[in-house]
């Protein structure tokens, strides 16, 4: 096992150029090169990285890993040929199209003794430490995403683009089968929907509704959660955190027996994070956080959402309420 791999990464996007900058940072990698069907887009890029731009026959041949941030389209295609040429895949998240493709992806890792990590960012996150810290099991999340419309994104509804990074936060949480769904959705500015409610039902009893949008005039996250005894409010933008319960220091006169905490916390590179946790997992065998049976979880999940939404809206253009 080498000391130092050589990751080559696929896609030289928004999201594919700040791979190439985590993977040329990283001290246990070299960056292999860049492969993007757009010729002039993997060159600029290679140029701001002082590496080659290659084929993907070339970039697979001098990788011992592989980053893909392409669109979900193309993960399983790609995925499947660096995995058969003996690679190890970060794949960018959704983990695929479908759950089938997923599946094919997952069997073929573990056939080929490769690593499969899902780029679920958020559980690398000083945010996620935070929360998991102070409530492991909670009965209830609700979680806010929304954002400005950004042209970027909009191959996929707002349920895979945005919405699927809270869903991996919450099943994160909530280590429970989902039994139920009901969402609703709206393509307001693209071919596919930009803003999406969904509320899911656990096997254990726990609840989450998820609000994704990304036609918004302002851009704000926040998350709420409770359990036993203890309620959480979670300002992301702020990165704060007021925790009532009851234990701590500093009572709450309004409340008789209760407590409040009020927490930030230091954001940390949570890309730079991930790599590390990938180049780990390759060579000491460290165990992956974000394995493909997370990956395939939360997009069961954002289609089983998906598929709501479409019922729901079926049923509304039923009683007349959509146009056209």
């Amino acid at each position: 096992m080498p000391t130092r791999l050589r990751i080559g990464v696929i896609g030289a996007g928004h999201f594919g150029r700040f791979h190439t900058i985590k993977v040329a940072n990283n001290p246990r990698a070299t960056l292999a090169g860049i492969h993007d069907p757009d010729p002039a887009r993997a060159a600029l890029v290679a140029t701001e990285r002082g590496c080659a731009a290659l084929s993907l026959d070339a970039l697979l041949a001098a990788s011992d890993a592989v980053v893909i941030a392409a669109p979900a389209a193309l993960h399983h295609r790609l995925a499947l040929q660096a995995l058969s040429a003996g690679k190890h895949v970060l794949v960018e998240k959704p983990i695929a199209a479908t759950l089938a493709e997923a599946d094919d992806m997952a069997a073929l890792a573990t056939r080929n003794g490769r690593v499969l990590q899902v780029g679920h960012l958020l559980r690398y996150t000083a945010e996620h430490a935070a929360i998991t810290a102070r409530m492991p099991h909670p009965f209830y999340i609700e979680c806010i995403r929304i954002a400005p419309f950004k042209p970027r994104g909009t191959d996929v509804s707002v349920v895979l683009d945005l919405m699927i990074h809270d869903i991996d936060f919450v099943l994160s949480l909530i280590d429970s089968p989902v039994t139920g769904v009901d969402a609703i959705g709206a393509p307001v500015a693209s071919g596919h929907d930009d803003i999406a409610n969904a509320r899911l039902r656990f096997a254990n009893g726990a609840v989450a509704t998820i609000t994704a949008s990304r036609v918004s005039l302002k851009q704000e996250r926040r998350m709420r959660l409770f359990a036993q005894d203890l309620y959480l409010n979670v300002d992301f933008a702020a990165r704060r955190l007021t925790a009532i319960g009851r234990t701590g220091t500093t009572p709450v006169p309004e409340l008789e027996g209760a407590h409040i905490e009020e927490a930030t916390w230091q954001d940390h590179d949570a890309l730079a994070a991930e790599h590390t946790a990938f180049t780990a997992s390759i060579l000491d065998s460290a165990p992956v956080l974000v394995d493909a049976r997370a990956g395939r979880r939360a997009l069961d999940v954002a289609l089983q959402i998906t598929a709501s939404i479409a019922a729901t809206r079926t049923l509304a253009a039923s009683h007349g309420l959509l146009n056209g």
